[in-house]
């Protein structure tokens, strides 16, 4: 059962009768030009001889003035069960307000939305986030579909390379190759928004995918841009940007290179008000700078300076920062293997991995793990290394 919309009374009426009351007097002929399809394609339609496509059916409604009721039908017809015809309604009455002007309240909503999205990936696993990212994204394309005034089409497209990078950055931490084409998404709505802060955080986040890679002249070519599309703004482009240049700068084995761009982080993160401080995709923290101050030293083999960092990077981090807290224990397991402990280096690597929530053992942290294990191959004949060959044998996210 249904709720139509002629009185709103319960109504049983088909996609091809619902067609049939609004073409009214006009001919098939009129009605199929201006859907744009043939004549004898409506009348099978009436006739039920053949199912709209959603093309189809949007063409008919927005032709016969159907207020998104054909749309609704061809999605979910009174057969269907209860819970499709909700979801149905449920997307004609997005469509009817997308359709509409937007208020400062509906657009500030967004951008609260893709603020508290990136605060999110602070905590929430990856499995669980990319499904509210995608559902998200469905409702603000339906909004950017339509016309707007140039002011707010700009918040809109700002909002929308946001959660494109956020989309990006949540399918490299799963290990999904589709986060390439995410990125170049998300610069290419940043650029139309002209919005140089959001495209410095987009580099900077992309120059990620290319560390993980292993391309790291790359990494370094994309954090330099981040930095230089900044302008000397203060945003978090560069404060992100220059730490991850100085890690590949570390692993190329560049100390004066290193110590040059973790300077220019550090006064990055200086200029930072408050707020593009707090945990979030966003944002960027004292604590992760100490983080990745301690990842550059110990690619460089400064244990010492490396280990004075990660104490002061896991004082700062909340508990429930279960990604950033797991990479640094893993950071803390290559020292032991670069000191030359091969059973300590196994024992906290695994022991990292374990302490994790099972749906937050993700690709990138059994990756880390790893490099930790090739690190240390002599620890496969000991007990901790065979405990860290069995956690690296699991499926990532589970335990």
């Amino acid at each position: 059962m249904r709720t139509a919309r002629t009185g709103g009374t319960v109504s049983d009426e088909t996609f091809g009768q619902a067609l049939r009351r609004l073409r009214g007097t006009r001919s098939l002929r009129d009605v199929a030009h201006l859907a744009s399809c043939g004549k004898s394609y409506v009348s099978d339609l009436e006739h039920e001889r053949r199912q709209p496509t959603a093309a189809i059916a949007a063409a008919l409604d927005d032709a016969l003035g159907g207020g998104g009721e054909l749309k609704m039908l061809a999605e979910a017809p009174p057969t269907a069960p209860l819970t499709a015809q909700a979801a149905a309604l449920q997307s004609g009455l997005l469509d009817a307000i997308a359709a509409g002007p937007m208020t400062d309240a509906s657009v500030e909503d967004w951008e609260w939305t893709v603020a508290r999205q990136g605060r999110a990936t602070r905590y929430r696993a990856e499995h669980d986030q990319l499904g509210e990212l995608v559902g998200e994204f469905s409702d603000l394309q339906r909004v950017l579909a339509r016309r707007h005034p140039a002011p707010v089409r700009r918040r809109l497209l700002v909002a929308a390379a946001g959660l494109s990078g956020l989309m990006a950055l949540t399918l490299l931490k799963l290990g999904d190759d589709g986060a390439r084409s995410w990125w170049r998404t998300a610069r290419t709505v940043a650029a139309a928004a002209e919005d140089r802060t959001i495209m410095s955080w987009l580099y900077a986040q992309e120059a990620y995918q290319l560390y993980y890679s292993h391309d790291l002249h790359g990494a370094i070519e994309l954090a330099v841009r981040a930095q230089h599309l900044a302008g000397g703004l203060p945003c978090v482009g560069p404060a992100l940007a220059a730490p991850l240049e100085a890690r590949s700068h570390a692993r190329l084995g560049r100390e004066d290179d290193v110590t040059s761009a973790l300077s220019r982080g550090q006064t990055a993160l200086s200029r930072l008000d408050e707020t593009d401080r707090a945990p979030s995709a966003f944002g960027y923290s004292e604590s992760q700078l100490r983080f990745h101050s301690g990842n550059a030293w110990t690619h460089l083999g400064r244990t010492v300076a490396a280990r004075e960092q990660h104490a002061q990077a896991l004082a700062l981090y909340p508990v429930d920062d279960h990604t950033d807290r797991a990479l640094i224990g893993l950071d803390q397991a290559m020292c032991e293997a670069l000191d030359g402990d091969a059973a300590a280096a196994a024992q906290q690597a695994a022991d990292t991995v374990l302490a994790l929530p099972e749906e937050h053992r993700s690709p990138l942290i059994i990756y880390r793990a790893q490099d930790v294990a090739a690190r240390v191959p002599e620890a496969r004949s000991l007990p901790e290394g065979r405990v860290l060959r069995d956690v690296l044998a699991l499926p990532a996210g589970e335990g």
